[in-house]
């Protein structure tokens, strides 16, 4: 439900506005009879009947090709009955004054057509510089921006300016989760949240107002960059009316694919830092291992062969010898855990069924075809193939790939497994290539 900020104000009634449009139109022509009879007194008929051209073009150009069509008609009528004989009547005498009325009557609806579509044409462009502009400034205020939480942050803000409504965007097809809401307060239900997962899965609009989910109080569209979707942008009024007006279609769709490409921008930007992130990772991961065989590992076997002479010797307390035995073997096999002194080949092409990873290149395919990893996905995939065989535990598994920091984000871990599987397996909700061990953590079954 949306228990939320007031709604926008609403414009006021179109059909009063035509009214007062009309209205207009015929006080205008009214005014122009008047000033037309203080003209007749003075230099009689003749310069009366272009006289209506005034309020004709006027009510055109002002109110729409109705008001001023209406004008030209009253214009017509008020010239044949205050200035035709017999005066004060529709009907007309002379031949002449016949044509003067059909004349004035066709040259008053072309102006007026004109009048109409010169105004037209100047509401449309001006309807056009403000969503240029306000294109202009949403792309600017992107721009800036590098990370993908913050560019949902500000578009949200943003589009809940313009379009004066609550905004969500959310990621992750299968837990949807909202990565801004503006306003704050904004809260999406049960049946919010399944008609954002269903927009993100399949790529189509959702919720209220739609064929899918109408039930739902937001309604969703897809964020989508090329054939895949990046996030769903969800939009909601206190009042239940559709978020977007017809008339604004254009422009919302102009800004959905602004915010699609600063989206898609962000995510390359975020892929190519956690990129770097891991190569800087596995360069000292490097330096550390060859420090550690060149300088911790062999002082270890140096006391380690000295343990052993010891225990030939028989000359020294022999569970003192074993006590010390036992803990220079823990410390050897506690290093060997943290570092991983013994992974995997980085250099070897591991088969697995249809999949081929290779650590090298650091490329995967499936049945010889190329598969598309994020940099995470393919650090988490890498862990568990220097491991095959094994279960790695979610704390070794994040600790790993995304630091000691977020050792305890396992949801983190669970996102970058299930794209993993939605790629690699051919059933991925039977996976048989990655395994979960419930509670503990993953295992890469060896092909």
């Amino acid at each position: 439900m949306i228990p939320h900020a007031s709604s926008p104000a609403r414009p006021a009634a179109a059909p009063a506005q035509g009214l007062a449009a009309y209205a207009a139109a015929f006080l205008l022509v009214a005014l122009t009879t008047a000033l037309g009879m203080v003209l007749q007194s003075r230099w009689g008929n003749s310069p009366v009947d272009m006289l209506y051209l005034l309020p004709v073009m006027a009510a055109a150009s002002y109110a729409g090709l109705g008001p001023g069509l209406s004008a030209a008609v009253a214009s017509a009528l008020a010239f044949n009955y205050f200035f035709t004989a017999p005066y004060h009547s529709l009907m007309i005498r002379s031949p002449a004054d016949v044509v003067t009325v059909a004349v004035l009557l066709i040259v008053a609806a072309v102006c007026s057509q004109l009048a109409a579509s010169v105004r037209l044409q100047a509401r449309l462009a001006s309807a056009h510089a403000a969503r240029n502009a306000t294109i202009a400034g949403f792309s600017r205020r992107l721009l800036p921006v590098r990370y993908e939480a913050e560019v949902a942050q500000v578009g949200a803000g943003q589009l809940a300016e313009i379009f004066a409504c609550h905004v969500a965007v959310l990621v992750d097809a299968d837990d949807a989760r909202a990565i801004a809401v503006v306003p704050g307060s904004s809260s999406l239900s049960p049946s919010d949240l399944a008609a954002a997962s269903y927009t993100l899965q399949s790529g189509e609009r959702s919720g209220r107002g739609e064929r899918r989910s109408a039930q739902a109080d937001w309604q969703f569209h897809p964020i989508s960059s090329g054939d895949e979707v990046l996030a769903a942008l969800g939009l909601a009024r206190d009042d239940g009316t559709a978020p977007i007006g017809e008339e604004r279609t254009l422009l919302f769709e102009s800004l959905l694919n602004q915010l699609a490409s600063a989206l898609a921008r962000a995510r390359l930007e975020g892929d190519a830092r956690d990129a770097a992130a891991l190569r800087a990772r596995d360069k000292l991961r490097s330096a550390l291992l060859t420090s550690i065989g060149d300088e911790i590992k062999p002082r270890l076997k140096v006391l380690q062969a000295g343990v052993r002479a010891l225990r030939r010797d028989g000359a020294a307390d022999r569970r003192l010898i074993a006590e010390l035995d036992g803990e220079v073997t823990r410390i050897d096999r506690h290093i060997d855990n943290l570092v991983d002194v013994n992974p995997g080949s980085e250099g070897d092409t591991i088969p697995l069924g249809e999949v081929t990873i290779d650590l090298h290149s650091r490329s995967v395919t499936r049945s010889g075809e190329a598969v598309h990893l994020t940099p995470k996905e393919f650090a988490v995939l890498a862990e568990l193939t220097r491991h095959a065989g094994r279960v790695l535990t979610h704390a070794q598994l994040l600790r790993a790939v995304w630091g000691p920091a977020q050792q305890e984000h396992v949801d983190y871990l669970r996102v970058a497994i299930s794209a993993l599987r939605r790629k690699l397996e051919s059933d991925p909700s039977a996976p048989l290539l990655i395994v979960n061990e419930p509670g503990i953590g993953y295992r890469l079954v060896p092909g």
